[in-house]
């Protein structure tokens, strides 16, 4: 029976080691509590660290860890101090996480990060292996197992793998900066689906792989390899029912069975009737702008001081990676922060800001979500932030005003909040007057629309949305007619081949007997590339075509001297042993004069692209050119030559990364329907990995073995991953 696996960096338990005496209680939190209903289901099993280094555990304790966390259905990973060191505290903490937040100059490239982050990686990946079977489906989750993907599917390439990023991912310009970029990418496109929050971080990510890794995106697919790739936005919800039904006891206690901090607020209340109280929580990170908020705050006493003695802003900081410089560089800000502006404004019976550096219970954390007036959530850089939707799902009698950041990935579905820029105090202030001054009645407005949002996406929606959309997934592989050019499908040819008596073999070259160059010139042929044709050419009965849009010249230079048979100019040329040279078409070229002016306005225009002259059309190549960019010229490119040449008996070839004008009359299909004429084959075999090489597979008769090179659509009954399965391909023919 199949089964899902969740990887994540903790598992979802807290366990500890008190006098030789393992305790094991369930963790609390976002990704632990969504994924619960996952977890529980058939034979789920949860994959993480267990929070013990290897050097806290004996052989003994090791065992027992093991015995008690399977019983929860869950495995570890192993990982040593130093792994702890280098791999999170190093390379997730101080390279991805700020460099993920925008935040540069925190971020630390170090080689021995790296080495111990791909080391971990590789360790998790052992044991998912272990665990994993086919049929299996495995969620992975965030920044700190971004190889992971990757490195399942070496082993496993048909296991379904989902993988969700919880933190921002930044743009192009921000990442491109990243030196093991490329390692990254490809590590998480071993996935089937990647989840984002929102569709900017979407976005970012679809930006980077079509600018780094060069690869062709359709909307949100990526055609990778032998796949397609999904990548989707799934804001990350809450467990509504929890905090809205919390609240609601909290609100029904009677004053005697309240808490301490409770009673507290309460007595700030009874004081003055007007009184308000202004709610902040966050982890302690620099990526939640204390600082700003709390000068911010500062700035709002000093433009509006009617409201001193008036409102407090309650400030829970809870600590995170304390041991970390900035970290604590902004502790030390912070409680500076809060020091000074207490000792400016603070009366004998007013302190303008409560603050708490620790972590509450739950239960505390009720009382302040229900006794604040206003939420003020004012990251400067936040994947999700459910914090401001925890606020909303206590607000029981629809009451209360959110004030949210622009930069909270909540923010995008969130509009009913006050939406504020956290770097523009005026805006904070005035957006804190409002929102303290705001009807009740807009209140209720704004917080009902909310509700109903948040109680319909919850996190348990969010991960049936997830695994819904992973499902789905595994359909996409059909965007192909062609069928995968397997083992059986290559002994039926060979052996239809051995029988034949005579034979054709047309072998497209760029893209297909060599892989692309960013310049023409640069894929000339190897020794082995020649080898193998020169063999194939002298096969008894075999009429071995390299069939090429290159022109006469470069052909005639590369392969003039081994007395190959060759199409080039995608049809206008043929060259036989027997008669040399021969035009198949006779072509006009004075419209050439017309056609690159309008070529080379798009070169100035875009850079990174060229223009290749051959003798009867022309190319604008385009391979090194900012995709983005080159999308939309594309587009402006063929609406113009549309326009121009529709009564010029020219045509547009749409090739790989190459948009090339020639004759109407010409093509690859043509090319071969006169050889098809003049002799009788047996055995028919053609390969090809453009739009040029459509024409020759229409022309093929339907019993013909005919190859596509890439994942694409096609007219061929066949299809190879890439350029570097073609030669392995043709080296069997010799065996044959």
């Amino acid at each position: 029976m199949s089964k899902t696996i969740i990887v994540s960096n903790r598992l979802p338990l807290q366990v500890k080691i008190e006098n030789d005496n393992l305790e094991i209680t369930p963790s609390v939190g976002g990704l632990a509590t969504g994924m619960k209903s996952v977890h529980s289901e058939g034979d789920g099993i949860w994959i993480g660290w267990s929070g013990l280094t290897e050097e806290e555990l004996d052989e003994s304790l090791k065992k027992k860890v093991e015995q008690e966390v399977k019983k929860e259905k869950c495995a570890t990973v192993p990982l040593t101090q130093e792994d702890l060191e280098h791999y999170y505290f190093g390379f997730s903490n101080r390279t991805l996480w700020p460099l993920f937040h925008y935040f540069m100059e925190y971020t630390e490239f170090e080689k021995d990060y790296w080495d111990s982050y791909v080391t971990v990686n590789k360790k998790f990946a052992e044991v998912v292996l272990k665990h994993a079977e086919k049929g299996d489906t495995i969620w992975v989750h965030d920044y700190q197992l971004l190889l992971l993907p990757g490195l399942i599917r070496e082993s496993m390439p048909d296991i379904s793998i989902g993988f969700f990023l919880h933190i921002p991912f930044p743009s192009y310009e921000i990442f491109r900066t990243f030196p093991w970029r490329e390692e990254v990418l490809t590590g998480m496109l071993g996935a089937d689906l990647l989840g984002f929050h929102t569709y900017d971080y979407e976005r970012h990510f679809l930006s980077s792989i079509k600018r780094i890794l060069r690869l062709d995106v359709n909307f949100n697919e990526i055609i990778y390899k032998d796949r397609v790739v999904k990548v989707d936005s799934f804001p990350m919800g809450i467990d509504y029912n929890k905090f809205h039904k919390a609240a609601k006891e909290n609100m029904d206690r009677l004053p005697a069975e309240r808490s301490d901090l409770q009673q507290r607020i309460d007595d700030h209340f009874m004081k003055d009737k007007e009184a308000k109280l202004i709610l902040s929580i966050d982890r302690m990170d620099y990526t939640k702008g204390i600082p700003n908020r709390i000068r911010a705050f500062e700035y709002f006493l000093n433009k509006y001081p009617e409201f001193k003695q008036k409102v407090r802003l309650v400030m829970l900081a809870v600590p995170s990676r304390s041991n970390v410089p900035q970290y604590q560089l902004l502790k030390k800000e912070t409680d500076e922060l809060v020091g000074r502006i207490n000792g400016q404004f603070a009366t004998v019976s007013w302190t303008p800001i409560w603050y708490f550096y620790r972590s509450l219970p739950f239960d505390n954390l009720i009382d302040l979500y229900t006794s604040a007036d206003v939420a003020l959530i004012t990251p400067v850089r936040d994947g999700m932030n459910l914090v401001a939707k925890e606020y909303i799902a206590t607000r029981v009698k629809k009451d209360g005003v959110l004030i949210l950041s622009e930069m909270a990935g909540a923010a995008k579905e969130m509009n009913e909040a006050l939406l504020i820029n956290p770097n523009n105090f005026e805006a904070m202030a005035d957006t804190l007057k409002q929102a303290l001054e705001m009807p009740v009645k807009e209140q209720k407005k704004r917080n009902t629309m909310l509700q109903k949002r948040l109680r319909r996406y919850s996190i348990d929606k969010w991960a049936a949305e997830f695994f819904k959309a992973l499902k789905a997934t595994q359909n996409l592989g059909q965007v192909i007619v062609a069928s995968h050019m397997n083992q059986d499908i290559r002994e039926n040819m060979m052996n239809k081949f051995k029988k034949a008596k005579s034979s054709l073999m047309m072998l497209d070259y760029d893209g297909t007997l060599t892989g692309f160059r960013d310049n023409p010139e640069d894929a000339r042929p190897d020794e082995a590339l020649i080898g193998l044709l020169k063999q194939l050419n002298e096969i008894p009965g075999n009429d071995m075509v390299i069939i090429s849009g290159r022109d006469r010249e470069t052909l005639e230079k590369w392969f003039g001297k081994y007395e190959f048979k060759m199409i080039t100019d995608h049809g206008v040329w043929l060259h036989t042993k027997e008669d040399g040279w021969v035009s198949l078409e006779r072509l006009r070229v004075n419209w050439m004069e017309n056609i690159r002016p309008i070529l080379e306005t798009f070169v100035d225009r875009t850079p990174g692209t060229f223009i290749e002259e051959k003798k009867y059309s022309l190319a604008w190549h385009y391979r090194k050119a900012d995709p983005e960019l080159a999308q939309i010229r594309v587009m402006e490119l063929n609406t113009v030559l549309t326009s121009l040449i529709s009564n010029n008996e020219l045509s547009v070839l749409k090739g790989n990364k190459v948009i090339e004008i020639k004759s109407s009359n010409v093509n690859k299909g043509r090319a071969l329907s006169r050889l098809l004429n003049e002799k009788e084959y047996d055995f028919l075999f053609a390969v090809g990995d453009d739009w040029t090489d459509e024409y020759m597979f229409e022309e093929m008769p339907s019993e013909a073995f005919t190859v596509k090179v890439g994942y694409k659509k096609t007219k061929a009954r066949f299809f190879v991953h890439t350029p570097e399965r073609v030669r392995p391909l043709l080296a069997q023919f010799l065996e044959s």
